[in-house]
């Protein structure tokens, strides 16, 4: 069932021939999950502290962009009180 899932997630229907539309989502739904980039990367052999640095690069990068998208979340919210009533 999960392998059939996984296909049906990346299943794009042509539509009256338009298979360059179709292709370009297909590009866009493989880079979103990675599958371009990690078929660049296991191209080549990466070594081991290489690797890591990668990982660890990439862990610090998620956790600076959940941080920084939960900061612009708060001061973007409309329910947010006046910080000067009265100017």
């Amino acid at each position: 069932m999960a392998n059939h899932l996984r296909f049906v997630g990346r299943t794009v229907m042509v539509q009256s021939g338009g298979v360059e539309a179709a292709y370009g989502v297909l590009n866009r739904m493989l880079a979103q999950d990675g599958v371009a980039e990690a078929l660049r990367r296991s191209r080549y052999y990466e070594k081991p502290s290489r690797a890591r640095r990668r990982r660890a690069f990439e862990a610090c990068r998620r956790v600076y962009c959940s941080e920084m998208a939960r900061r612009i979340a708060f001061l973007a919210r409309t329910t947010r009180q006046d910080p000067w009533p009265g100017c």
